[in-house]
């Protein structure tokens, strides 16, 4: 059985804990799930769940585990349009509002695969109609793997610093019940006060992180002026961390007995396939380290190829889709270029495919790309970690342009450069020629 399904095991022990104080036991957070996917009726249900870090959606979320229906994870502040489009596209029969509430949805029957469990988006906020799909056995060996990799305890107790829709986040989420331990559930960013007052309160004993995460923390001189005791784990991933920043982070916490883990994953595989663990941080800085328990990597003609049990079923683009099998056997191409060191250690050396990571979120160069342009403007975007770079002919048109990417893809301006060049570079066959603008300007 999956995690979902025993969490009665762990009878009174706290499950969530709010930011007040308030705790929810296993044997509680089982019942209410039960309860609340009692209220769907019969027959199995595509649902449409609209996420924040509260106990109801949590409640919600296993509810639909544990009844096998299969929900699909959205941020709650999903503009309108885009979650219309959503909608439109795959006819859920239910959406969940975040405070649990379940509104029906006229719907033609669905067929789900029996080994369909979970649905989440690839692309971050941008209302892309391709999904991942992902089944319960993906899902429970990415746990236990994580479990292991990390040492996570019953005693463990880590705060929600990421969005549960997003698929780093809800790992956390996943480990940590998987091991009977408490989450820490606040909607609060790391740059407010208030958010370290109620790890101090709820004495949070872990803190995941995306790059950006933890520039802000080193613009706060987080780790510089350290005065939270609780927290003694820090783990990174969603991107590569600037290697002199890892350097201070590693150093700060193996001089203060405290513990920080470089992973590596990505939503197709569940999202986590590699870590690095945190007595390695030091002498093996830049790498991700070694496949989780259950995997394995190797490289094709550079391009890092990872094969274990929480590789997805594959990618959904329609309704239909959602009756598909496994598409991928356990193989994922993960797009990223990398080496494997003699002591079997990965570490990623860039992109093979167009998509880049702000933030934590993975993001399509090319789906950006075809949104500007249609307005329009002429548009080439290339980038790299946390920095999206648009090279356009329009000289005017930079603020504009910032002003899309923002309202369309959730990217804040601060991640945006923009440059003006007399022509697109092109190939013989009209084909931008983004290697040499990304060796100009990404």
């Amino acid at each position: 059985m999956a995690f979902w399904d025993e969490l009665d095991r762990f009878g009174g022990a706290p499950a969530l804990v709010g930011e007040d104080g308030a705790v929810t036991s296993y044997a509680a957070l089982a019942a209410a799930a039960d309860r609340w996917a009692a209220g769907l009726g019969p027959g199995r249900q595509l649902v449409f769940l609209l996420c924040e870090n509260t106990a109801p959606t949590v409640t919600a979320y296993l509810g639909c585990l544990r009844a096998r229906h299969v929900p699909l994870l959205l941020d709650a502040r999903l503009r309108r349009a885009l979650l219309d489009g959503l909608v439109a596209a795959y006819q859920p029969q239910a959406v969940v509002t975040p405070d649990g509430a379940i509104e029906p949805r006229p719907a033609p029957p669905v067929t789900l695969h029996a080994d369909l469990a979970l649905l989440l988006t690839t692309s971050g906020t941008t209302g892309s109609p391709k999904l991942v799909r992902l089944a319960a056995r993906n899902l429970d060996a990415n746990a236990a793997g994580i479990v292991a990799t990390l040492g996570i305890t019953a005693a463990d107790r880590p705060i929600t610093s990421l969005p549960l829709h997003y698929s780093y986040g809800l790992s956390v989420l996943h480990s940590h019940l998987a091991a009977g331990a408490a989450t820490v559930l606040t909607g609060r960013s790391v740059l407010e006060r208030a958010f370290f007052a109620c790890a101090d309160r709820t004495t949070a004993t872990s803190l995941a992180g995306v790059p950006y995460t933890y520039q802000l923390l080193d613009r706060l001189g987080f780790f510089a002026a350290y005065s939270h005791p609780s927290l003694v784990t820090f783990t990174q991933a969603g991107g590569k961390l600037a290697p002199d920043l890892a350097r201070a982070v590693a150093a700060h916490c193996a001089a203060h007995g405290r513990r920080f883990f470089t992973m590596y994953g990505q939503t197709e595989a569940a999202p986590r396939m590699a870590c690095l663990p945190a007595e390695r941080a030091l002498d093996k800085l830049g790498s991700v380290g070694w496949p989780l328990p259950g995997g394995s990597v190797s490289l094709d003609d550079g391009e890092l190829v990872y094969r274990g049990p929480n590789v997805m079923l594959g990618y959904a683009t329609a309704r239909a889709d959602l009756a598909r099998g496994d598409d991928c056997h356990g193989v994922l191409r993960t797009g990223d270029r990398a080496t494997i060191d003699a002591d079997g250690a990965v570490t990623i050396t860039g992109r093979s495919a167009r998509f880049l990571k702000i933030t934590g979120q993975r993001l399509s160069l090319d789906e950006i790309e075809a949104a500007l342009n249609s307005s329009g403007v002429t548009v080439a975007a290339v980038g790299g970690d946390d920095r999206l770079v648009l090279v356009t002919t329009d000289a005017a048109a930079a603020d504009g342009l910032r002003r899309a990417v923002r309202r369309r893809f959730g990217i804040h301006p601060a991640h945006v450069e923009v440059h003006a060049v007399g022509a697109l570079p092109l190939d013989s066959r009209g084909k931008v020629r983004y290697t040499e603008l990304q060796e100009a300007f990404g």
